[in-house]
């Protein structure tokens, strides 16, 4: 595996040799540039979305509900499997 890791970089960057003086003169980091006025325009808030955004005390709300469904979706299952064990008991004494 190591050898193939070797001679297919090996490979790489005989292809490509003016990529590879490149790759150490360019910084591996870009520089900062501010904002256009399009990214500042998008990042921007807009008053007809705020309806659509979620509060916490709606979202704890939800995760709330979720959760008492969760709990309630196993009892029922537990139950379920509770009355199928007791009938096949009762058939078995009743035989």
């Amino acid at each position: 595996m190591a050898s193939f890791l070797k001679t297919s970089i090996l490979s790489h960057l005989q292809s490509h040799p003016q990529r590879r003086e490149n790759l150490f003169a360019q910084p591996s980091r870009g520089f900062h540039v501010d904002l256009g006025e399009r990214e500042k325009a998008l990042l921007a808030k807009d008053p007809a979305l705020n309806r659509f955004k979620s509060n916490k005390q709606g979202v704890k709300r939800m995760k709330r509900v979720g959760d008492v469904l969760t709990i309630v979706v196993a009892a029922g299952c537990c139950y379920g499997v509770y009355v199928r064990a007791n009938m096949s008991k009762e058939a078995k004494q009743v035989s």
